[in-house]
Formats: C-alpha cells, sequence, structure tokens
C-alpha cells in the first residue's frame, strides 16, 4: 500500500492557489494548500474506525485570506514565535523587524510565509513545496531559501521536514501552526483532552509572553504535564501563572536528545479514543491553547470557533532567541543548512 497525491484547483490570490490530497490508503488523508504551505484538513480515524476532520481552518481560500491571524495550519518563517520589539543583533549589526503583536514580532513579521505562494512539485510520494525569502524580506537579512516537505505513512502519520540555507548570516526558525481538536474540528473545546509534554523546564514569560532568560522546572506549577493531564484543568481553576495569557502560550524546553527524532508531546481525546504523538528533532515546543479565538471565525464545518476550540504544538527553538544568548542558537550561515523534522503520529486508545 503506498500513499497518493492529486491536485487541484482552489482559487487565485497572488497566483493561482492549489491543494493537494495526500492519502495513505488507510484512513489519514491531509490537505496541503500552495497558500501559506497550510495544512487545510487532516483526516483520521477514531477507535470505531469513523474519520473526521482534526485540525481547524476553512473550507475556501477567502478564509485564510480574511483571517491571516490565526495562522490556522500555516508554515511559519522566517521566525516562528516572538522577537523581542521586533529587534535583534547580528555580528554587530542591529536588524529592525515589523512589530506586529504588541511590541514584538510575531511569525515573521507582518508579511510572513503564512501568506506567501510557494511553488509545488511531488517528489517520491511526498508533496515538496519551495520559497525564496530575498534579503531583506521584513528585515531579515540573507536570501533564504526554504524547502518543506509533506508525507504521510502507511501507520498513520503526517511528517514534516524542513529545510533552509542562505547566502548571508541570518536567523530562522521554521514551524507549523496547525490547531487541533481530535474529537473534530468544530466540536467544541479542547479542555478534555489529556495532555504529556516530555519536557522537566519550561522558558517562563513577562507580560507581553516573552521568555525572561530563565529556565524554571515545571514541577509545583501549571506548567507540570510529565503525567497526563486534562488541558483545561488548571485554566478553569483561573491560575495566576495563565491569567495574562488567557491559558497555555508558553515554551517547554524538550527533554528528548538534542537534533534527533524524538518524542515531544501526546494527547489523547477520551470520548473519540484519538490519540496524538508529537516527536521531533528541534528543542522546544509552544502549547497554546486557542485562547484568542473569539467566536467571530467561522470554520470549515460552518461552526464558530471560540476560546479553547483548537490547541497548537509548534516544535521550534525557543521564542525570543535571537536576543538570548542562553538559548540554543538559531543563526543560520552561508555553507550550512537548518534542517528539522517533525512526525504527528495518530492512533486510538482502546477506552
Amino acid at each position: 500500500m503506498s500513499a497518493s497525491i492529486t491536485r487541484e484547483d482552489w482559487g487565485s490570490a497572488s497566483g493561482p492557489v492549489d491543494r493537494y490530497l495526500l492519502d495513505n490508503g488507510a484512513g489519514l488523508r491531509a490537505a496541503v494548500l500552495t497558500h501559506g504551505g497550510v495544512l487545510q484538513s487532516l483526516e483520521v480515524p477514531d477507535r470505531t474506525g469513523a474519520t473526521a476532520n482534526v485540525v481547524l481552518g476553512f473550507d475556501r481560500l477567502q478564509g485564510y485570506l480574511d483571517n491571516p491571524g490565526p495562522y490556522f495550519g500555516a508554515l511559519i518563517g522566517r521566525y516562528g514565535n516572538r522577537i523581542a520589539q521586533g529587534r535583534f543583533e547580528l555580528d554587530g549589526t542591529t536588524y529592525q523587524l515589523p512589530i506586529n503583536n504588541g511590541p514584538s514580532s510575531l511569525h515573521g513579521g507582518a508579511s510572513g510565509f503564512d501568506q506567501r505562494l510557494w511553488s509545488a512539485t511531488t517528489v517520491d510520494e511526498a508533496l515538496e513545496l519551495r520559497l525564496v525569502s530575498p534579503d531583506g524580506d521584513q528585515g531579515y537579512p540573507g536570501a533564504l531559501s526554504v524547502t518543506v516537505r509533506y508525507s504521510v505513512t502507511v501507520d498513520n502519520a503526517l511528517r514534516i521536514d524542513y529545510e533552509a540555507t542562505t547566502d548571508a548570516p541570518t536567523v530562522v526558525n521554521l514551524t507549523n501552526h496547525s490547531y487541533f481538536n481530535l474529537a473534530g474540528e468544530g466540536s467544541g473545546d479542547i479542555y478534555d483532552h489529556r495532555l504529556r509534554i516530555n519536557a522537566t523546564h519550561f522558558t517562563p514569560v513577562d507580560a507581553d509572553l516573552i521568555p525572561t532568560g530563565d529556565f524554571h522546572p515545571v514541577a509545583r506549577t501549571p506548567m507540570d504535564f510529565r503525567e497526563p493531564v486534562a488541558v483545561g484543568e488548571r485554566i478553569r481553576t483561573g491560575d495566576a501563572q495563565l491569567a495574562h495569557a488567557g491559558g497555555y502560550d508558553h515554551n517547554w524546553m524538550l527533554d528528548g536528545p538534542s537534533g534527533e527524532l524524538s518524542p515531544a508531546a501526546h494527547v489523547t481525546e477520551p470520548t473519540s479514543g484519538r490519540t496524538l504523538t508529537v516527536s521531533t528533532t528541534q528543542p522546544g515546543l509552544q502549547f497554546y491553547s486557542g485562547n484568542f479565538l473569539d467566536g467571530t471565525i467561522t470554520g470549515t464545518s460552518g461552526r464558530l470557533y471560540r476560546q479553547g476550540d483548537g490547541l497548537a504544538l509548534e516544535t521550534q527553538h525557543y521564542p525570543d532567541s535571537p536576543n538570548q544568548p542562553a538559548f540554543p542558537s538559531t543563526v543560520l550561515r552561508p555553507g550550512e543548512t537548518h534542517r528539522s523534522t517533525t512526525v504527528f503520529q495518530f492512533g486510538v486508545s482502546a477506552t
């Protein structure tokens, strides 16, 4: 049994937009757009074999054009997450980025990779997306050439491989911003999903969600997911550490071997029985509990998305790394290749 990939027209933005359907022939089917590299839908089976779309998004291209802010399913770059004051220094030169999130630059700036038209080819049963970001794009130095490969496996996994090269020193932090609801998109909140994160430390943040630079143990904090915990358990109690963010929007320092593909998180949805294991080569995981969804956006199924109706598990380097010398470096230089891999493995629990 092998994966199949088909293409269909999906409208036009800065040019014709295609939607590619990746089918593993065993119950998993992913739809990916050339606009923003968006994972538009992801159908997986529950414990009875019934399939449902488990990612938030829109059923028409116009939804993504009108609502870029949630970044539903999009490829994020050049830099995933926040950079304080939109400013960093590299090799003695200070670079200023667009400010698009409070006092910070978020997800690459006002016009990040999530809004670009990617070129697409199929290679070895995978969908390969390419983008060239020119020198000075959103204030970042160097021309960056990016390749992202989406593939599906017979054991119901979606794999994303990232590569990037540059012609001048720059910083790069690529990720995917899918929101998951394992009960099915549009089915309600994710507060009963049970989450485990393979991390003993997290990076505390200030009021603007910028890391303080400290490494803090998760023990005896609401960030302790070393054992499975319902996502909403501490949000519902109004824990002070979560109040300013409206829930979770924090980075965990993963315990897996640096640069090796290893488990980062595991999610179980009790009603459907669907499970999700996230493995990555990246050092960090940003868990976001959909705090800023406010009931004003209508999603794929025609239902409004409310606070907590999806969760994001963004594998990446730590936020604001270019300004935090103690954090793993995100600097990329000519002659080097940035590589990372994330695997979303779906399954079912017996009960």
